[in-house]
């Protein structure tokens, strides 16, 4: 695989702008929040070296960082992630033809290599499967989008240059489908609605997307969300996107006080909705051991063949953990004890 060589024949590992939004902070603290697994030291260590730039100007671990400055660790070897080692993962693979492959991705698979996960990702699995397989714009193999790691469904996977080009295209221009399903903590007042807000990094919690109204931070995000099925302190519901933020469902649904069941980044993996009894209490950490990820499934994809031009549509059953979960939640709302708790 080629990399980039950069200033002095130097890589680029990392590259951030600072948002809009960000106040005054030392580039250690900013960048330990942001990388993950990285420590404070790593971070000191790296800047003494000068391998921190911010503005293409090394700087020290105590520059305090602004709104959009650039900032890019430089470093004299190629990034790990960018070293796809083929590993013999097995995919579950319910199409397949000449230019493209859809996969039904299962909850804690990584999608790609990065920091801190180098191996065991479904690229690794994609290197092994397929030879030749097309390079995307941040030279990941047959890529068109991505599901975080603990979300499971469908995904599509290009063969060909001429997929890969045309796929992407209906992802940007918004002409795919996608549907996930999700359970979230509260009754959802509304049958139906509409999320709409620009979605970029937190400010204080780099690992964190967050909704925020200021048109010039962050991108545009669409989420139509519909109410499936009430359970009294959760909801099923379906959620379509217009757009492909990173973590969009997570955080617009958040964003209306509605967080993922079980979301632990986003806070969901607290109790936030119910009573103080201990009975209850302890019927929600059951549903935590049965379900112990978000509840979040990508259940339905559709796009336009890049050869044929036929309409595609996939569509996936929920995978066991969240079945069981969802089960347990119905029988518990159509007991006895939720409306005795709820008038004590």
């Amino acid at each position: 695989m080629e990399y980039q060589e950069l200033d002095d024949d130097l890589f680029e590992h990392f590259k951030f702008t600072v948002p809009k939004g960000q106040a005054l902070l030392r580039i250690d603290k900013f960048l330990t929040a942001l990388i993950p697994n990285a420590t404070r030291n790593k971070i000191q260590n790296a800047a003494d070296n000068g391998d921190i730039y911010v503005n293409d100007i090394p700087v020290k671990s105590n520059y305090k960082v602004k709104p959009n400055d650039t900032i890019r660790i430089l470093l004299a070897h190629p990034p790990f992630e960018n070293r796809v080692d083929p590993e013999d993962i097995p995919l579950d693979i319910v199409y397949e033809d000449d230019a493209l492959l859809v996969i039904n991705k299962p909850a804690g698979l990584v999608v790609h290599p990065g920091h801190g996960n180098y191996t065991g990702t479904l690229v690794n699995a994609l290197a092994f499967h397929f030879k030749d397989l097309p390079m995307n714009s941040s030279d990941r193999p047959g890529l068109v989008h991505r599901i975080d790691k603990d979300t499971s469904g469908l995904m599509v996977i290009a063969k060909t240059e001429h997929a890969l080009a045309h796929l992407a295209r209906q992802f940007e221009f918004k002409t795919s489908e996608r549907e996930y399903v999700a359970l979230v903590w509260g009754n959802v007042k509304e049958d139906e609605g509409t999320i709409e807000g620009n979605i970029a990094r937190h400010v204080k919690d780099r690992m964190q997307m967050a909704v925020f109204t200021d048109p010039e931070i962050g991108k545009p995000a669409v989420t139509h969300y519909k109410v499936l099925e009430r359970f009294g302190y959760v909801t099923l519901v379906s959620c379509k996107l217009e757009t492909g933020r990173t973590h969009q469902i997570r955080v617009h649904m958040k964003y209306i006080g509605h967080t993922l069941f079980n979301d632990e980044r986003y806070g969901g993996h607290e109790i936030l909705k119910g009573t103080t009894f201990t009975k209850y209490k302890q019927f929600v950490e059951n549903c935590f051991k049965v379900l112990p990820r978000q509840a979040l499934h990508a259940k339905t994809l559709g796009f336009e063949h890049p050869v044929t031009g036929a309409f595609m549509r996939f569509d996936s059953d929920l995978p066991t953990d969240m079945q069981q979960c969802i089960e347990k939640w119905r029988q518990y709302s159509k007991s006895k004890d939720l409306f005795e708790e709820e008038e004590s």
